[in-house]
């Protein structure tokens, strides 16, 4: 088939089915359109839904730290997409009174089993480690998903917030020193879910983390 062919042909595919090409052109571009649009609203707002940050928080020193351990995208966590809405969904329903995530009873365990495979991963090297008799440190820490929107927060994500049980069980009366201003917020949110930890620890998990003993 030599170029005029092909060109003939591209010419008679055109017209059969112009409709249908002009109708998925429009469906890309349309669809371009609102992920701009939605990526615009994210970084005037500072708000990423599409991210899921691992936060660890200790006070030590009398002084509340916060960490980053893991972040990723929310889809490479839940890896379903209608888990994924729901979970952005139930963020949407947070306020300044509650940032813990308003999950169904129903897919409670599920999320949080995701979270608690994801943290089990990262710390694969001291489970090895304590399998075949090498010495390692342990901790049982809670874990809970939830959306901050109190106070004043540089950006505002999904987030995996992670303590010692301990430290939420039995959270000081009187708020610690702060690393930076912002992070009053924080304790908010952790006074917040000590208190539906203890009325609701369904919406809770534990897991163990194992680090290898230096």
């Amino acid at each position: 088939m030599d170029f005029g062919e092909v060109f003939q042909h591209l010419v008679d595919l055109l017209k059969s089915h112009w409709h249908q090409i002009l109708i998925s052109l429009f469906s890309i571009l349309f669809g371009a359109w609102i992920g701009r649009r939605r990526a615009q609203r994210e970084w005037a707002r500072k708000e990423f839904l599409e991210r899921v940050n691992f936060s660890l928080n200790s006070i030590t020193d009398n002084t509340l730290r916060i960490r980053t351990l893991i972040e990723k995208n929310t889809i490479d966590v839940f890896l379903n997409k209608v888990a994924t809405e729901r979970i952005v969904d139930a963020a949407s329903r947070t306020d300044a009174n509650s940032a813990l995530l308003p999950l169904e009873k129903n897919d409670r365990w599920f999320m949080l089993n995701a979270v608690l495979n994801e943290l089990s991963e990262k710390f694969a090297d001291g489970f090895l480690r304590r399998d075949i008799g090498i010495p390692v440190q342990s901790a049982t820490f809670l874990v809970c998903l939830t959306f901050e929107s109190a106070g004043d927060l540089k950006t505002r994500k999904i987030r995996v917030m992670i303590m010692r049980k301990e430290l939420l069980a039995a959270l000081p009366a009187e708020p610690p020193n702060f690393e930076r201003a912002h992070h009053k917020t924080r304790w908010t949110t952790l006074t917040q879910l000590a208190t539906a930890y203890a009325r609701e620890p369904d919406q809770f998990m534990e897991v163990e983390l194992v680090l290898p003993q230096h």
